[in-house]
């Protein structure tokens, strides 16, 4: 990672407040990137990851790949692959819906549910952490690292 690298922890109370924070990581991204995006079921990763392809030039809507596992964007020259592990069960599995080949295309990588990959996630892999504190619905505190 470069020494430019955007961390930290923030509170967020609305979904603009969100997708800034995830314009601002997009900064530090380089083409091969991986993203480990942890929280619970509705904390607002796919929210995320819609703020993170509009810093990246993507067009258009993105939605949770949950039934479909992995969806591809692309803007300009840059290349994001949303992938949701939920439905995983082990590595075996990630690499069967082509792992290998998404990180030997230079995509940006961001996944949801990232315990299923296992080991197949570097552990230089930025982590983004979003959090529901008890005081508030709207309310997310995301950390970075």
């Amino acid at each position: 990672m470069s020494e430019n690298v955007f961390k930290g922890s923030f509170p967020v109370e609305s979904v603009e407040e969100t997708w800034e924070i995830a314009k601002r990581l997009a900064s530090s991204l380089k083409p091969g990137s991986i993203i480990r995006l942890e929280g619970d079921l509705g904390a607002g990763k796919t929210t995320f990851v819609q703020g993170l392809a509009a810093a990246m030039g993507v067009k258009g809507r993105v939605n949770s790949p949950t039934f479909c596992l992995v969806q591809e964007h692309r803007g300009g020259e840059a290349f994001l692959v949303h992938m949701d592990l939920y439905r995983l069960r082990d590595e075996d599995d990630v690499l069967s819906i082509g792992w290998e080949d998404y990180l030997a295309s230079g995509a940006v990588l961001a996944v949801e549910w990232p315990d299923r990959a296992g080991s197949l996630i570097p552990s230089d892999a930025f982590v983004v952490r979003i959090t529901i504190p008890a005081d508030g619905e709207e309310k997310r505190l995301i950390e970075i690292s």
